[in-house]
């Protein structure tokens, strides 16, 4: 595991601003995020969660952490690939949760999902307390991602599994730079005219623009105390899927 950086007040400062700033855009935009998610998408969204939520592979029983859960597509994606585990679903933005109640509620499922606002740089979970942990299209938006990291190896139980759903960096040419006008010009263009939110979806595209490769994010996970990390490419590397697992015991 990587060893606590120094970093300034100011450093400390900034970044907290921006999760604040990240959680109001969030809670402006929750009524439309769920529509917009799939209809951006064309609806790919629900399968690679499915896809992430495979990935966990906890042992029955266990409680499960959703990072970034939002309105609880993955918590609810969990609970039903693993019946018999709970989930913890956190998320800064406290609207989002609000939004994803009635999912939780469809299922008759209500005591096995407990949604809490929390930041992910300062989970209020104990140690080696999860079977696993998921997290999707939210590690970018944790400044700095080395915080996340390290919660995440705190709270897993040795031998659980952090499985991350994240865009690709948008900057590489994909399908001969279709998706990449898509990416600069549509997506903000249609966020902004149903959401109602000017900045949400251009923050959305900027984020993925400049987010680091696939290479760059393993070795992050790996530099954090993670090991059998991998990734899979979905979409044409437009999503990634990776994995790392905390070492068991005694490793």
């Amino acid at each position: 595991m990587t060893k606590p950086e120094c970093r300034s007040a100011t450093g400390a400062s900034t970044h907290a601003e921006h999760g604040k700033r990240v959680a109001a855009m969030f809670g402006r935009i929750a009524g439309w995020y769920d529509f917009l998610n799939h209809a951006l998408s064309g609806g790919q969204d629900i399968y690679w969660r499915y896809r992430l939520a495979k990935a966990a592979r906890p042992a029955s029983g266990e409680t499960l952490l959703d990072l970034a859960a939002g309105t609880m597509d993955v918590s609810v994606e969990l609970l039903r690939q693993y019946p018999d585990c709970k989930v913890a679903a956190l998320d800064f933005a406290l609207p989002m949760l609000e939004n994803g109640k009635a999912k939780k509620l469809k299922g008759g499922r209500e005591d096995a999902i407990f949604p809490v606002q929390a930041d992910g740089r300062a989970l209020p979970l104990p140690d080696e307390s999860m079977g696993a942990a998921t997290i999707a299209f939210g590690i970018r938006n944790i400044l700095p991602r080395e915080d996340a990291y390290r919660e995440f190896f705190r709270v897993l139980k040795p031998g659980a599994r952090l499985c991350i759903l994240e865009f690709g960096t948008g900057s590489k040419r994909v399908w001969k730079g279709v998706y990449n006008f898509y990416l600069d010009k549509l997506l903000p263009f249609i966020g902004d005219r149903i959401s109602g939110d000017p900045g949400a979806y251009r923050y959305l595209a900027e984020t993925i623009k400049t987010f680091p490769d696939e290479r760059a994010l393993a070795r992050e996970m790996v530099d954090a105390g993670f090991e059998r990390v991998y990734h899979v490419p979905m979409m044409s590397g437009i999503v990634y899927l990776h994995v790392g697992e905390k070492p068991a015991a005694g490793e």
